[in-house]
């Protein structure tokens, strides 16, 4: 008994001391800019779905899809901005010159990725959709609208890269700012160009496409400073970029892929699988007000790491690493429950479809469960791409979705015949296998210390 009030004492000390304290406030600091930015992504992400909504279960469907082959597109950028910002976080104050060399050659890479696959996505994906095992009326409607988003690919890599650029120089805010223009461009234009003009359904991407052009611009005359400083391309600092952030950009790849084969497997539901996917889209929107604040603290903790790696010191990495678990751990169980408790309320803005909000009410409640160890396990991962183990985030997290995730959605959905709720539970249990994993990665510490690392001048 004596020793379980010494451990309470001892654990409600550290919590009020001085060190602790100054922990969360630094991650606090970083990570709030991100939450905005992410509750702007939220914004834009739920009026595509609502507006989908109100132009049929197909259409609402289809932009559910559409969405998850898009960010296979996108790959590439989020890649090179993981090793960008792993490299850049770490470079010191005053040495200009590095800096422009880095940020330089990571923009100038993504622009040529963007344009090329930009053309890629106009040219192959009708030759691809049509051999997608998904219901017709989505291969019908998908082409136009992959299209139309591919069209402004270059500008979105350009702009992934310099918010990558931003957050890691401790420019933020800027970023924040640019978003914010993003958020009520896209809007306001998804809104005109749906209802207002011969666009239709296609006005949802194009709404995509003018607002990322205008946020690129925004971007670049931010970061053009630093870039003019050192302009130079760099086969050195490209390598490196790559060797960082290729882990990320399969594990993209591996996840993106895997959703995609998730909505086939709900395709194959013998009932309702058109409502089904719409109720899983409109699912994954909802759900995304608690993804992406806990994404939000991912990128944060990587800049809060990378900062600290690159002045050498480790130990205030790992402790303000957990700092900013805690803290994002404890906001996402507070959301969780807050969208689990209004689910009856929230799903019927989205859809007046019954069959669709009902399977969507029930995705919300099953999903609210894991939250909070996707979100430990998301943060922690944050951490551990900041300081350039991405190797080890990718694996933890390909194996988990291919082996756990994606096999007993298809054995338990399909072939036992339980149906969707069957698999939002495979997704769960997905979720927890991952989260133990990466914090098994994480409190080894071998991430802290890679003698592979190059140290950034």
């Amino acid at each position: 008994m004596g020793e379980r009030i010494i451990t309470a004492r001892s654990i409600k000390t550290t919590l009020k001391s001085d060190e602790f304290r100054n922990r969360i406030s630094h991650s606090w600091k970083t990570s709030w800019p991100m939450i905005f930015i992410m509750l702007f992504e939220f914004l834009i992400s739920i009026t595509d779905v609502f507006i989908a909504g109100m132009l049929g279960k197909e259409i609402q469907a289809t932009v559910g899809f559409v969405s998850q082959m898009y960010f296979i597109f996108i790959v590439i950028a989020n890649a090179l901005t993981v090793g960008t910002v792993a490299i850049t976080s770490q470079i010191k104050e005053g040495k200009k010159d590095t800096l422009g060399i880095a940020a330089s050659t990571s923009l100038v890479s993504a622009g040529i990725a963007g344009i090329f696959l930009g053309i890629a996505g106009i040219f192959f994906t009708p030759m691809v959709i049509p051999y997608i095992d998904v219901p017709e009326k989505i291969q019908a409607l998908a082409p136009p609208l992959l299209m139309t988003y591919a069209v402004g690919l270059m500008f979105h890599y350009l702009l992934i890269t310099t918010n990558g650029l931003l957050r890691a120089r401790k420019m933020i805010r800027r970023s924040l700012v640019t978003m914010a223009i993003i958020c009520v461009t896209n809007i306001g234009f998804n809104f005109l160009l749906v209802f207002f003009t011969p666009a239709g359904y296609l006005g949802i991407a194009l709404s995509t496409v003018i607002s990322v052009i205008i946020g690129a611009i925004i971007n670049i005359i931010h970061v053009k400073g630093f870039i003019m400083a050192g302009l130079r391309f760099s086969r050195e600092y490209l390598a490196r970029i790559v060797s960082i952030g290729w882990p990320s950009g399969l594990l993209q790849v591996g996840w993106q892929v895997g959703s995609a084969v998730l909505f086939i497997i709900l395709g194959s539901l013998p009932h309702h699988s058109v409502e089904i996917i719409a109720a899983f889209t409109m699912g994954l929107r909802i759900e995304a007000a608690i993804f992406l604040p806990a994404f939000a603290f991912n990128l944060a903790n990587a800049v809060i790491i990378g900062n600290y790696i690159g002045e050498n010191r480790h130990e205030e990495a790992y402790k303000n690493g957990l700092a900013t678990a805690v803290i994002g751990v404890t906001i996402i169980t507070v959301l969780a429950l807050l969208i689990a408790v209004n689910a009856r309320r929230i799903a019927p803005l989205l859809s007046d479809n019954p069959l669709v909000i009902n399977e969507a009410v029930r995705y919300i409640y099953i999903s609210m469960i894991s939250e909070p160890f996707m979100a430990w396990g998301i943060i922690l991962g944050g951490a551990l791409n900041g300081a350039g183990d991405t190797r080890s985030v990718m694996k933890i997290i390909i194996l988990t979705l291919w082996i756990v995730r994606l096999p007993l959605s298809y054995t338990t959905g399909i072939v036992f015949g339980l149906g969707a709720p069957a698999i939002w539970w495979s997704m769960n249990a997905s979720q927890v296998v991952q989260c133990c994993f990466i914090s098994r990665r994480y409190f080894g510490k071998k991430w802290l210390y890679n003698e592979k690392r190059k140290t950034v001048d």
